[in-house]
């Protein structure tokens, strides 16, 4: 049985690795495993307001609402891609956008502020 550390998203998982006929799989050079990155939660830049968070990973695919637009609570702002399906990310109160801090085509983590409403 090998441990090996495996990172997805910048997050570390420790894995066992045994071969199906019961051996350990073939020795490899221990190296020691850099230290973690942490994704980063928010996006360019502050704003004023209640942030706009994505509830998933994905790729900002277009981005609806502009600077200055009015939206109510429930208006799509942002819509991410994620495993070929379009995502809404949407305002969490009434308000004015007053800042977008992605870009479209942009990678976004879970987490992430992508927007403003104040």
């Amino acid at each position: 049985m090998e441990t090996y550390i495996v990172r997805v998203n910048g997050e570390e998982f420790e894995v066992e690795i045994e071969k199906a006929d019961g051996s350990a799989a073939p020795a490899a050079p221990a190296k020691a495993a850099p230290a973690p990155k942490k994704a980063a939660k928010s996006g360019g830049g502050k704003g004023k307001g209640d942030p706009v968070v994505c509830g998933t990973a994905g790729k900002v695919f277009k981005i609806v609402a502009s600077e200055g637009q009015q939206v109510k609570s429930g208006d799509t702002i942002i819509v991410l891609e994620a495993m070929k399906m379009e995502i809404p990310v949407v305002a969490p109160k009434d308000g004015t956008v007053s800042k977008i801090v992605v870009s479209e085509g942009e990678a976004t983590t879970s987490g992430q502020t992508v927007a403003y409403v104040e």
